[in-house]
């Protein structure tokens, strides 16, 4: 890789029409030798511009099913790290924005989980009575943790059935980095909430007893969205005060007493088509990620639906939003110019146990 004839710093004055015209330039002269990928998170004048639009791993596969030599994700990091992951060899993966992080993936990182994996051992047999299950929201090392020790990853759509198949392999599961994510399959799954205990972490033996942990069927880790922090039970009840008839809808990241209180809970693509298979005329409540909301408010009024966010603040991904189409812009010009920058590649020794995590689920779900 050479250095780049076009610094970023060029790019840091250019109004968004411009390079909106630069990038659509340049996509034209790529052709079907790149693909723009985009999260659902993502600010409007960067998702028009996307070839694939949806949630991360479903991104993820699709580019590695075409035939671009280019996968430029606009999205957060450890997407773009799965998309590397699942792509053939010479496939390259790029992230407009290196800073484009998630805080809740930066909750666990492999040093805090092996810590933990080696005090659950103090306790229990933890090689042989528990299942690790990594969210697909998690750095490449920790999937890699997974596929060392018979784990597997999840995503939001598909976590009740990746944790079906953890305890037919095993008795116990511990599942990182979202609590939120976790307490709520398992509580749809049966599971009582006495039975799923969190691990602080910041505490020794994760602030958990002995007998805890041996009586936890679930050990979730202590991590969240901030997003979907800021989603609260009593949003909920002052909206429905005023509009009774309203569904409301929650993402599975939101905590639990939010997901309660919905009429559904789903991932960002069951959101999108709960909704838009809805009756015309109804009224919608949703706990997830603002951008995803306005666009769905947009999409739908022309059938008279109502679209809500369920925050009174605003509440979107910040560190999804830092790519912006200056971004964009200089990373496809740059390719135009036969030059890669901002490329994820992860080594081999992480890509290859993170890989057979990613194989598990793919084979679970």
């Amino acid at each position: 890789m050479t250095a780049s004839p076009f610094p970023i710093q060029d790019y840091a004055l250019l109004d968004d029409v411009e390079c909106e015209q630069r990038i659509i330039a340049a996509k034209r002269k790529l052709g079907k030798q790149c693909i723009v990928l985009g999260h659902h998170y993502q600010r409007d004048e960067v998702f028009k511009h996307a070839d694939i639009t949806g949630d991360s791993l479903k991104l993820s596969r699709e580019a590695a099913e075409s035939e671009a030599k280019y996968i430029v994700f606009c999205g957060v990091h450890f997407m773009a790290e799965v998309a590397d992951i699942l792509s053939r060899p010479e496939q390259i993966a790029i992230l407009p924005d290196m800073a484009a992080g998630c805080s809740m993936a930066d909750m666990a990182n492999q040093v805090n989980v092996q810590k933990c994996w080696d005090a659950l051992a103090t306790v229990i047999d933890v090689e042989n009575s528990v299942t690790p299950v990594t969210y697909i929201n998690s750095a490449a090392d920790l999937k890699a943790f997974c596929g060392r020790h018979e784990g597997i990853v999840c995503t939001s759509s598909n976590a009740e059935k990746i944790l079906n198949w953890s305890f037919a392999q095993k008795e116990k599961v511990l599942f990182f980095p979202d609590q939120h994510l976790g307490r709520n399959t398992g509580y749809r799954m049966g599971i009582p909430l006495e039975q799923m205990v969190t691990w602080d972490f910041s505490q020794p033996m994760g602030g958990l007893t002995e007998q805890q942990i041996r009586d936890a069927k679930i050990i979730l880790w202590k991590g969240y969205c901030s997003v979907h922090q800021a989603f609260k039970p009593e949003h909920i009840d002052a909206f429905l005060e005023k509009y009774p008839e309203t569904k409301v809808i929650a993402h599975p990241e939101a905590c639990f007493e939010v997901c309660q209180k919905a009429d559904y809970i789903g991932s960002t693509e069951t959101i999108l088509k709960i909704i838009r298979e809805a009756e015309p005329n109804t009224r919608w409540l949703v706990a997830t990620e603002l951008n995803l909301v306005n666009r769905l408010h947009e999409e739908c009024q022309a059938e008279g639906k109502q679209v809500h966010f369920m925050a009174p603040t605003l509440s979107m991904c910040s560190t999804m939003f830092r790519t912006d189409t200056q971004h964009l812009a200089w990373v496809l010009e740059n390719l135009v110019e036969g030059h890669v920058v901002n490329q994820i590649s992860v080594p081999d020794e992480i890509a290859v146990p993170a890989r057979k995590s990613l194989e598990n689920m793919l084979r679970a779900s």
